[in-house]
């Protein structure tokens, strides 16, 4: 089992955002569906993503296929929350 530290990651980073749709109830649905779809070291890298979205820009446009992985992981992660979470 993960630290407590380590849990709900994407959650708090989708309410600490400035996004008018991240609702408690919203972000709480994300983090769901995250645990679903990513690992807790993906969620760690995403969470990043929520301040700065650059860092997605850039592991998208990297060349390694661990990070292609990844892509393909956080893609699927956002269409799975997108039709659960909408």
């Amino acid at each position: 089992m993960a630290p407590i530290a380590d849990a709900a990651q994407i959650k708090r980073a989708c309410l600490a955002s400035d996004r008018s749709a991240a609702t408690r109830d919203r972000c709480s649905c994300i983090q769901r569906v995250a645990d679903q779809a990513l690992t807790r070291s993906d969620q760690k890298t995403v969470s990043k993503w929520f301040e700065d979205p650059h860092q997605a820009q850039e592991l998208k446009m990297s060349q390694t296929a661990r990070d292609d992985a990844l892509w393909d992981r956080y893609q699927n992660f956002g269409q799975m929350a997108q039709a659960i979470c909408s």
